[in-house]
Protein backbone atom coordinates (compact mmCIF):
# COMPACT_ATOMS: atom_id res chain seq x y z
CA UNK A 1 0.00 0.00 0.00
CA UNK A 2 1.45 3.45 -0.88
CA UNK A 3 2.52 5.50 2.15
CA UNK A 4 0.07 8.44 1.52
CA UNK A 5 -2.87 6.00 1.39
CA UNK A 6 -1.73 4.19 4.55
CA UNK A 7 -1.43 7.51 6.38
CA UNK A 8 -4.98 8.47 5.32
CA UNK A 9 -6.40 5.19 6.64
CA UNK A 10 -4.58 5.74 9.94
CA UNK A 11 -6.05 9.24 10.29
CA UNK A 12 -9.58 7.99 9.61
CA UNK A 13 -9.21 5.16 12.17
CA UNK A 14 -7.74 7.44 14.83
CA UNK A 15 -10.48 10.01 14.27
CA UNK A 16 -13.20 7.32 14.63
CA UNK A 17 -11.72 5.94 17.85
CA UNK A 18 -11.38 9.44 19.26
CA UNK A 19 -15.04 10.21 18.49
CA UNK A 20 -16.17 6.90 20.04
CA UNK A 21 -14.16 7.59 23.18
CA UNK A 22 -15.72 11.06 23.39
CA UNK A 23 -19.22 9.56 23.22
CA UNK A 24 -18.38 7.00 25.88
CA UNK A 25 -17.05 9.59 28.36
CA UNK A 26 -19.65 12.31 27.78
CA UNK A 27 -22.42 12.94 30.37
CA UNK A 28 -25.48 10.64 29.99
CA UNK A 29 -28.60 12.22 28.55
CA UNK A 30 -31.14 12.87 31.31
CA UNK A 31 -34.79 13.25 30.32
CA UNK A 32 -36.75 15.02 33.05
CA UNK A 33 -40.43 14.18 33.53
CA UNK A 34 -42.79 16.89 32.32
CA UNK A 35 -43.50 19.57 34.91
CA UNK A 36 -47.06 19.63 36.22
CA UNK A 37 -48.39 22.96 34.89
CA UNK A 38 -50.42 23.64 38.03
CA UNK A 39 -47.72 22.93 40.64
CA UNK A 40 -45.04 25.26 41.95
CA UNK A 41 -42.67 22.91 43.82
CA UNK A 42 -41.24 25.73 45.93
CA UNK A 43 -44.65 26.90 47.19
CA UNK A 44 -45.12 26.41 50.93
CA UNK A 45 -48.91 26.82 51.12
CA UNK A 46 -51.86 25.58 49.07
CA UNK A 47 -52.17 29.05 47.54
CA UNK A 48 -48.53 29.19 46.49
CA UNK A 49 -48.01 25.52 45.59
CA UNK A 50 -51.10 24.92 43.45
CA UNK A 51 -51.51 27.32 40.55
CA UNK A 52 -54.74 28.08 38.72
CA UNK A 53 -55.26 27.13 35.06
CA UNK A 54 -55.08 29.86 32.45
CA UNK A 55 -58.01 32.34 32.61
CA UNK A 56 -58.97 31.22 36.14
CA UNK A 57 -58.64 33.29 39.30
CA UNK A 58 -59.10 32.30 42.91
CA UNK A 59 -62.34 33.69 44.28
CA UNK A 60 -62.01 36.54 46.79
CA UNK A 61 -62.37 35.52 50.44
CA UNK A 62 -62.72 37.57 53.59
CA UNK A 63 -59.70 38.39 55.72
CA UNK A 64 -59.28 35.93 58.62
CA UNK A 65 -62.07 33.70 57.28
CA UNK A 66 -62.11 29.91 57.32
CA UNK A 67 -61.71 30.01 53.54
CA UNK A 68 -58.54 32.09 53.85
CA UNK A 69 -57.22 29.73 56.52
CA UNK A 70 -57.72 26.69 54.26
CA UNK A 71 -56.18 28.38 51.24
CA UNK A 72 -53.05 29.15 53.24
CA UNK A 73 -52.57 25.79 54.95
CA UNK A 74 -48.84 25.02 55.24
CA UNK A 75 -47.53 22.15 53.15
CA UNK A 76 -44.73 19.66 53.56
CA UNK A 77 -41.98 19.83 50.89
CA UNK A 78 -43.03 18.91 47.36
CA UNK A 79 -42.80 15.16 46.80
CA UNK A 80 -43.55 14.20 50.40
CA UNK A 81 -45.38 10.93 50.97
CA UNK A 82 -48.63 10.65 52.89
CA UNK A 83 -47.83 8.79 56.10
CA UNK A 84 -50.05 6.93 58.52
CA UNK A 85 -50.31 7.75 62.22
CA UNK A 86 -47.65 5.10 62.94
CA UNK A 87 -45.15 6.59 60.50
CA UNK A 88 -45.65 4.05 57.74
CA UNK A 89 -46.03 5.26 54.16
CA UNK A 90 -49.59 4.98 52.89
CA UNK A 91 -49.93 2.36 50.16
CA UNK A 92 -52.24 4.38 47.92
CA UNK A 93 -50.56 7.72 47.21
CA UNK A 94 -53.32 9.82 45.59
CA UNK A 95 -52.19 13.34 46.46
CA UNK A 96 -50.39 16.34 45.02
CA UNK A 97 -49.52 17.93 48.36
CA UNK A 98 -49.40 17.01 52.05
CA UNK A 99 -50.58 19.41 54.76
CA UNK A 100 -47.88 20.10 57.35
CA UNK A 101 -49.85 19.29 60.50
CA UNK A 102 -49.17 16.61 63.12
CA UNK A 103 -51.86 13.93 63.39
CA UNK A 104 -50.95 12.28 66.68
CA UNK A 105 -49.70 8.74 67.26
CA UNK A 106 -53.09 7.00 67.54
CA UNK A 107 -55.50 5.84 64.85
CA UNK A 108 -57.97 8.67 65.48
CA UNK A 109 -57.79 11.44 62.86
CA UNK A 110 -59.50 9.68 59.96
CA UNK A 111 -62.13 10.95 57.48
CA UNK A 112 -64.57 13.29 59.22
CA UNK A 113 -61.97 13.86 61.94
CA UNK A 114 -59.74 15.73 59.49
CA UNK A 115 -62.61 18.07 58.65
CA UNK A 116 -63.30 18.57 62.36
CA UNK A 117 -59.59 19.19 62.97
CA UNK A 118 -59.31 21.91 60.35
CA UNK A 119 -62.48 23.67 61.48
CA UNK A 120 -61.50 23.50 65.15
CA UNK A 121 -57.90 24.61 64.51
CA UNK A 122 -59.15 27.67 62.67
CA UNK A 123 -61.63 28.62 65.40
CA UNK A 124 -59.15 27.99 68.22
CA UNK A 125 -56.51 30.08 66.48
CA UNK A 126 -59.01 32.94 66.20
CA UNK A 127 -60.04 32.44 69.86
CA UNK A 128 -63.64 31.81 68.76
CA UNK A 129 -64.04 29.21 71.48
CA UNK A 130 -67.82 29.40 71.66
CA UNK A 131 -68.11 28.17 68.07
CA UNK A 132 -66.10 25.01 68.72
CA UNK A 133 -68.61 22.23 69.32
CA UNK A 134 -69.24 18.87 67.70
CA UNK A 135 -71.82 16.18 68.29
CA UNK A 136 -71.01 12.60 69.19
CA UNK A 137 -72.71 9.83 67.25
CA UNK A 138 -75.07 9.30 70.21
CA UNK A 139 -76.16 12.96 70.02
CA UNK A 140 -74.09 14.33 72.92
CA UNK A 141 -72.85 17.87 72.20
CA UNK A 142 -69.19 18.37 73.12
CA UNK A 143 -68.73 22.11 73.66
CA UNK A 144 -65.11 23.21 73.83
CA UNK A 145 -65.94 26.07 76.25
CA UNK A 146 -67.07 23.47 78.78
CA UNK A 147 -63.81 21.59 78.29
CA UNK A 148 -61.86 24.84 78.70
CA UNK A 149 -63.60 25.41 82.06
CA UNK A 150 -61.96 22.22 83.34
CA UNK A 151 -64.71 19.71 82.67
CA UNK A 152 -64.01 16.39 80.97
CA UNK A 153 -66.33 13.93 79.25
CA UNK A 154 -67.12 10.62 80.90
CA UNK A 155 -68.65 7.96 78.64
CA UNK A 156 -70.37 4.91 80.10
CA UNK A 157 -72.85 2.56 78.44
CA UNK A 158 -73.04 4.87 75.40
CA UNK A 159 -74.04 7.78 77.65
CA UNK A 160 -71.81 10.84 78.04
CA UNK A 161 -71.70 13.47 80.76
CA UNK A 162 -69.47 16.31 81.91
CA UNK A 163 -67.31 15.83 85.01
CA UNK A 164 -65.16 18.59 86.51
CA UNK A 165 -61.59 17.32 86.92
CA UNK A 166 -59.13 19.98 85.71
CA UNK A 167 -58.21 23.60 86.15
CA UNK A 168 -59.61 25.91 83.45
CA UNK A 169 -57.35 26.24 80.40
CA UNK A 170 -57.50 27.10 76.72
CA UNK A 171 -53.91 26.06 76.02
CA UNK A 172 -53.13 24.05 72.92
CA UNK A 173 -52.22 20.80 74.68
CA UNK A 174 -55.62 20.63 76.39
CA UNK A 175 -57.31 21.61 73.12
CA UNK A 176 -55.67 18.68 71.30
CA UNK A 177 -56.86 16.31 74.02
CA UNK A 178 -60.38 17.66 73.49
CA UNK A 179 -60.09 16.91 69.77
CA UNK A 180 -58.89 13.35 70.39
CA UNK A 181 -62.01 12.72 72.47
CA UNK A 182 -64.19 14.17 69.71
CA UNK A 183 -62.41 12.01 67.11
CA UNK A 184 -63.18 8.95 69.23
CA UNK A 185 -66.93 9.51 69.53
CA UNK A 186 -67.89 11.61 66.46
CA UNK A 187 -67.88 10.52 62.83
CA UNK A 188 -69.26 11.09 59.36
CA UNK A 189 -72.83 10.43 60.46
CA UNK A 190 -72.86 12.91 63.34
CA UNK A 191 -70.96 15.57 61.38
CA UNK A 192 -73.26 15.30 58.37
CA UNK A 193 -76.29 15.78 60.65
CA UNK A 194 -75.03 19.05 62.15
CA UNK A 195 -74.06 20.69 58.85
CA UNK A 196 -76.36 22.54 56.44
CA UNK A 197 -77.02 21.61 52.83
CA UNK A 198 -75.01 23.62 50.30
CA UNK A 199 -75.74 24.38 46.65
CA UNK A 200 -73.37 22.45 44.37
CA UNK A 201 -73.37 25.33 41.89
CA UNK A 202 -72.29 27.75 44.65
CA UNK A 203 -69.46 25.68 46.11
CA UNK A 204 -67.22 27.54 48.58
CA UNK A 205 -63.95 26.85 50.42
CA UNK A 206 -64.85 25.09 53.65
CA UNK A 207 -67.75 23.13 52.15
CA UNK A 208 -67.65 19.38 52.70
CA UNK A 209 -68.67 16.44 50.55
CA UNK A 210 -69.79 13.95 53.16
CA UNK A 211 -71.44 10.53 53.19
CA UNK A 212 -72.62 9.77 56.70
CA UNK A 213 -72.53 6.15 57.75
CA UNK A 214 -70.31 3.20 58.52
CA UNK A 215 -68.45 3.17 56.36
CA UNK A 216 -68.72 6.79 55.29
CA UNK A 217 -66.29 9.41 54.09
CA UNK A 218 -65.74 13.16 53.91
CA UNK A 219 -63.53 15.47 51.84
CA UNK A 220 -63.23 19.21 52.32
CA UNK A 221 -63.07 21.98 49.70
CA UNK A 222 -59.86 23.92 50.39
CA UNK A 223 -59.97 26.40 47.50
CA UNK A 224 -62.16 27.60 44.63
CA UNK A 225 -61.33 29.47 41.42
CA UNK A 226 -63.49 30.92 38.66
CA UNK A 227 -63.19 31.82 34.98
CA UNK A 228 -64.93 35.20 34.85
CA UNK A 229 -65.43 35.00 31.07
CA UNK A 230 -67.28 31.69 31.12
CA UNK A 231 -68.45 31.52 34.74
CA UNK A 232 -66.93 28.05 35.08
CA UNK A 233 -65.81 27.16 38.62
CA UNK A 234 -63.12 24.73 39.78
CA UNK A 235 -62.09 23.60 43.24
CA UNK A 236 -59.52 21.66 45.28
CA UNK A 237 -60.26 18.83 47.73
CA UNK A 238 -58.38 17.55 50.77
CA UNK A 239 -58.91 14.50 52.94
CA UNK A 240 -57.65 12.08 55.54
CA UNK A 241 -58.69 8.43 55.30
CA UNK A 242 -58.47 5.11 57.11
CA UNK A 243 -56.32 4.39 58.97
CA UNK A 244 -55.50 7.87 60.35
CA UNK A 245 -53.08 9.67 58.04
CA UNK A 246 -51.72 13.04 56.94
CA UNK A 247 -54.28 15.43 55.51
CA UNK A 248 -53.53 15.73 51.80
CA UNK A 249 -54.73 17.57 48.69
CA UNK A 250 -56.22 15.09 46.22
CA UNK A 251 -55.53 14.42 42.57
CA UNK A 252 -58.45 14.45 40.13
CA UNK A 253 -58.71 10.91 38.70
CA UNK A 254 -61.46 11.86 36.25
CA UNK A 255 -59.60 14.68 34.49
CA UNK A 256 -55.79 14.42 34.69
CA UNK A 257 -55.44 17.46 32.40
CA UNK A 258 -57.15 19.62 35.05
CA UNK A 259 -55.84 17.78 38.14
CA UNK A 260 -55.63 18.60 40.99
CA UNK A 261 -58.53 20.95 40.23
CA UNK A 262 -62.09 19.61 39.89
CA UNK A 263 -64.70 21.24 37.66
CA UNK A 264 -68.15 22.24 38.89
CA UNK A 265 -70.48 20.70 36.31
CA UNK A 266 -73.95 22.10 37.11
CA UNK A 267 -75.60 18.98 35.67
CA UNK A 268 -73.37 16.45 37.41
CA UNK A 269 -74.90 14.07 39.93
CA UNK A 270 -71.68 12.27 40.87
CA UNK A 271 -68.16 13.38 41.68
CA UNK A 272 -65.36 10.85 41.67
CA UNK A 273 -62.41 11.26 44.04
CA UNK A 274 -59.47 8.83 44.25
CA UNK A 275 -60.90 6.79 47.14
CA UNK A 276 -64.62 7.63 47.23
CA UNK A 277 -67.46 8.67 44.94
CA UNK A 278 -69.92 11.27 46.22
CA UNK A 279 -73.28 12.52 45.02
CA UNK A 280 -73.25 16.25 44.39
CA UNK A 281 -76.26 16.63 46.69
CA UNK A 282 -74.03 15.48 49.57
CA UNK A 283 -72.34 18.89 49.74
CA UNK A 284 -72.62 20.44 53.20
CA UNK A 285 -71.59 23.70 54.89
CA UNK A 286 -70.79 24.62 58.48
CA UNK A 287 -73.63 26.60 60.02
Amino acid sequence: MPIPLLFSVFLIFFSSVSSFQHLETSQPLVISPPQDPFLNPSGKTIHDRILTPECFERIPVQENSFAQYLRNLPLKPHGSDVRLYNGQVKTNQVHVAVVDMEIGSNDLQQCADAVIRLRAEYLHGRKLYGLIHFNFTNGFRADYVQWARGYRIEVKDNQARWVWTKEPSTDYVAFRKYLDVVFTYAGTFSLSQEMARADWKDIQPGDVLIRGGSPGHAVIVVDVAVNHSTGKMIFLLAQSYMPAQDIHVLKNPSDPSLSPWYEVDPDAELIRTPEWDFNTDELRRFR
